[in-house]
């Protein structure tokens, strides 16, 4: 999908986990990938929603492919120089969370989302240890650096709208009464995620800045 965010252009996509728990199969992955080649296409920036169980077990080796090919896109699209920001809700595990969700320019996380590869009981069974509290929440992984913001879902909007225009280079939204009363995160910044992504790492702003400048 793709529209307007605060008069920002963005492509988008999100995962549906009432449906097979969002697990991630060939359909999924082409969906994926088309929306990717469309922002593209359009020289937008990318979001992707991930809510998901991980790779759809039902498909077999179809469906862990799928790991490598919305990888790939996404780093077509870096090298593009478009940001690409994904938002890890409760819960994104699997193999959604060891390829696209993970890639993002800035991840951001829900409150209290579980996020990780295999679940912690199935950890704690393997390695025969306690895990520490919170272990593979959204707060957990903030703390060890793996993500780079923690946004409640009713102020979502706002920080990506603000994040893209900081990827973007465009002019910063104006505060109203409201951001004032409620701030968004109490955890980060859009700003300060920005400010943490490694120069290596970060899109090409200017590149994209001037290619979606309309003539």
């Amino acid at each position: 999908m793709s529209g307007l965010l605060y008069d920002r252009p963005l492509t988008a996509a999100a995962f549906e986990f009432n449906y097979m728990g969002g697990s991630m199969g060939s359909v999924v992955g082409e969906r994926f990938a088309l929306a990717a080649e469309y922002a593209l296409a359009e020289r937008t920036p990318f979001v992707c929603f991930s809510a998901s169980g991980g790779a759809r077990m039902q498909e077999g080796l179809t469906s862990l492919m799928q790991m490598a090919k919305t990888s790939a896109i996404l780093t077509r699209l870096g090298d593009a120089g478009l940001p690409f920001i994904s938002v890890l809700t409760d819960p994104t595990m699997g193999g959604v969370s060891a390829s696209l969700a993970m890639l993002g320019d800035i991840n951001i996380a829900e409150p209290g989302a579980l996020i990780g590869f295999a679940g912690p009981r199935v950890i704690e069974q393997t390695v025969r240890e306690k895990l520490p509290d919170g272990f593979q929440r959204s707060e957990f992984l903030l703390e060890k650096g793996a993500i780079d913001m923690i946004v409640d879902r009713r102020h979502m909007r706002e920080e990506l709208a603000t994040l893209l225009g900081l990827l973007m280079q465009e002019p910063p939204l104006p505060r109203t009464a409201e951001d004032e009363e409620n701030p968004p995160s109490e955890t980060a910044t859009a700003s300060d995620a920005v400010a943490n992504i490694p120069a290596d790492a970060s899109p090409d702003t200017t590149h994209s800045a001037e290619n979606t400048e309309t003539p």
